[in-house]
Order: structure tokens, then sequence, then C-alpha cells
């Protein structure tokens, strides 16, 4: 089946890596499902998008196991199947651990963690129908830990070890499971504006080239964990 026949849906695609991501799949053929938790957000992601046939946006927070089914029954609604998930909604809260709130901790795993669970355990049954491919977007700090990041790592950590585990589980159904786990990338991550001086960083569309092309490897190979990272970071 060509990728003009096939539907991705990518969560927290209102800006940033999982709008590169879109971009790239729209790119290629696919139709695309974007969701994030602000309505105003996601309709200015569809509009740069500017494909309205392909593109369906829908407002849902991954937090929520409803809001989650809601967006898989939307897209199965709207296009009648799903081929690829990109569960990509994230936040980030560094502290050191005397100072961190409970609400910081709390936020950062049930969005980065809870999450991506609530989005893939969603997303199954669609997935086992086509054969389909999931993928998470984890972190280096999923593999490197850093000082005032005890909730980011251990989100991005858990997150890592979430993915493989699930990719034991589902390869059966010959579903492809994997897990992008980039260093710095030029986003509006943490409330971070990109500018020029974030040229050196991973961009959006980089990520979304990486998607495209390991949805093009042969079925027979899988990239389980993939580390990413800027080829020339900045000398300090």
């Amino acid at each position: 089946m060509s990728s003009s026949n096939k539907v991705a849906l990518i969560t927290g695609a209102s800006k940033g890596i999982g709008l590169g991501i879109a971009k790239s799949l729209l790119a290629d053929g696919y139709a695309v499902v974007i969701t994030g938790r602000n309505a105003e957000s996601l309709s200015q992601a569809k509009t740069e998008l500017a494909q309205d046939s392909l593109v369906l946006d829908v407002v849902a927070d991954v937090r929520s196991l409803e809001d989650c089914r809601a967006a898989i029954d939307q897209t199965m609604r709207r296009f009648g199947r799903l081929d690829v998930l990109i569960a990509n909604a994230g936040v980030g809260h560094f502290a050191p651990i005397d100072e961190m709130t409970e609400d910081q901790w709390n936020q950062t795993i049930d969005i980065n963690l809870t999450g991506v669970f609530n989005s893939v355990k969603s997303a199954i049954p669609p997935l086992k129908e086509s054969k389909g491919y999931l993928f998470t977007i984890a972190s280096l700090a999923g593999a490197n830990f850093f000082p005032k990041g005890a909730a980011y790592n251990a989100s991005k950590f858990g997150l890592v070890g979430f993915t493989q585990a699930v990719m034991l589980d589902l390869r059966e159904y010959d579903i492809k499971v994997s897990t992008l786990m980039p260093g710095s990338v030029s986003t509006y991550f943490n409330n971070r504006v990109p500018s020029e001086a974030d040229a050196w960083k991973i961009q959006p569309e980089d990520l979304g080239q990486i998607v495209s092309d390991l949805l093009k490897i042969n079925p027979r190979t899988l990239p389980s964990k993939v580390e990413i990272r800027p080829s020339r970071p900045p000398k300090k």
C-alpha cells in the first residue's frame, strides 16, 4: 500500500517536533491528524500545513484516556484507518529536588509517560488492523541524567523502557515500534522561542525526515531505539 493511502496521528503537533513530523508525512502523501490541548494553536498549525483535505485537527489532552480514545474515533470516522502513531506530546520542568513542586513532578510524569500510555493504548486496535508503526519521542535525557532533571529524567528513562517493552509486546502483531531519542532540538519546548542562535541544533524537520526514512525501511529490519545528536554543538 502506498503512503498516499495511509494515515498518521501525531500528538502535541501544534508546533515544534510534532509539526515538523506532520510536514514530512504530508510531503510523503500521508493524511495526518494533529492533536493538542489548545484549539487556537492547532488551527494555526492546520493553516500552516495548508492541506485541508488531508489534515484533521483534534483538541485532546493526552493525560485523559477518554480524550485519546475520542481522537482515535475521530480519525477513524474521517479517514477510516490509522497506520502510524507518533506519541510526541511532552513538557519539561527543571528544578533541584528540594525546590521541585508536586505539581511540576505530576505534570511531567502525567504528560510525558502516562500520556504516552494513554495514546498507545487507544491506538492499538487500528494499528493491529493496519500492521502499523508506533513512534515515541523520548530524549537523550532517557539515557543521560543531569542536575535539576529528576522529573524529566524519570519520565524519559521510563518512556524508553516503556517503548522497548511495548515493542516486544506488539511485534507479534507485525506492529513496528521505535523510540527516537533526540538531543538538543530547536523548538518552543519549555517556553523557548527558536532563533538563529539555535541553528546548530537538530531541527524539527530533521526528525520528520528520520520518521519518514524509518517508515520506508524494509519491514524485516527494526531500529527500535535511535539516538540523535547535533553533529557539531558549539564549543564551551
